[in-house]
C-alpha cells in the first residue's frame, strides 16, 4: 500500500472538509467491500470442511476407530472428538 496526496485525488471542497478533521495527519481509508471469512479467498475453509465431513462419514457409516481415524488425519484423539461431536 502506497501513501497518495489527497490534493492529487480528492475535489477541493472534499479536501477541505477532510482537513477540518484530520489536517497534516495520514489517514487511511478501508475498502468499501465486505471482508470474506476465513479460509474462503484460499480454500482452506472448504478443504477443512471436506475433511471433517470425510471423518465423520468414516466414523458413522463406516465404523472406523477413533484412533485410527486420528492416525490417518494426524490429528489427536481429542480434536477428532470435536469434529465428530461438533
Amino acid at each position: 500500500m502506497k501513501y497518495l496526496n489527497a490534493s492529487d485525488i480528492l475535489p477541493d471542497e472534499l479536501l477541505q472538509e477532510v482537513q477540518k478533521y484530520a489536517q497534516g495527519k495520514a489517514l487511511y481509508i478501508p475498502r468499501n467491500n465486505e471482508r470474506k471469512k476465513w479460509g474462503e479467498g484460499s480454500g482452506a475453509r472448504g478443504y477443512y470442511e471436506r475433511r471433517n465431513e470425510e471423518i465423520r462419514i468414516k466414523f458413522a457409516s463406516k465404523n472406523v476407530p477413533i484412533e485410527e481415524i486420528a492416525n490417518i488425519y494426524c490429528l489427536s484423539v481429542e480434536t477428532i472428538r470435536k469434529i465428530l461431536y461438533k
